[in-house]
């Protein structure tokens, strides 16, 4: 299987996944409308966590793509094995550095607020 024909599956996969994450944005606006809010209070820190994790992730899918080129180019590994498997490690990889990234970074932001809640408590 070449690099093409893993195009198609691919593509088919995006769009279905494009398609159900469009639909269900688009019943979470309906139902805000319905009970009279505004969608706005959905925009948060998300948005840059999303960005963090999905620039993360492109990053070790390419450093996979990468690494698996060269231990094919050396003959240490077949051609599907040596993409797949280093692009699945490095991929993981790059999620769970996300996770401890977004982790610290709760657990600093609790940290100073029980700082200020201890500073406001004193005086």
């Amino acid at each position: 299987m070449g690099g093409v024909e893993i195009l198609v599956p691919l593509g088919f996969f995006a769009a279905i996944v494009l398609i159900v994450q469009i639909q269900a944005r688009k019943r979470i606006h309906m139902t805000l409308i319905q009970h009279g809010k505004d969608a706005s209070m959905l925009k948060t820190d998300k948005d840059a966590n999303t960005t963090l994790k999905v620039g993360l992730l492109m990053i070790g899918i390419s450093v996979g793509i990468l690494l698996g080129n060269i231990l094919t180019a050396g003959n240490y590994m077949d051609e599907e094995p040596a993409y797949f498997s280093m692009m699945l490690i490095f991929g993981g990889t790059s999620l769970l550095v996300y996770y401890f990234l977004v982790k610290r970074n709760a657990l600093n932001q609790l940290k100073n607020s029980e700082e200020k809640a201890e500073d406001f408590t004193k005086e």
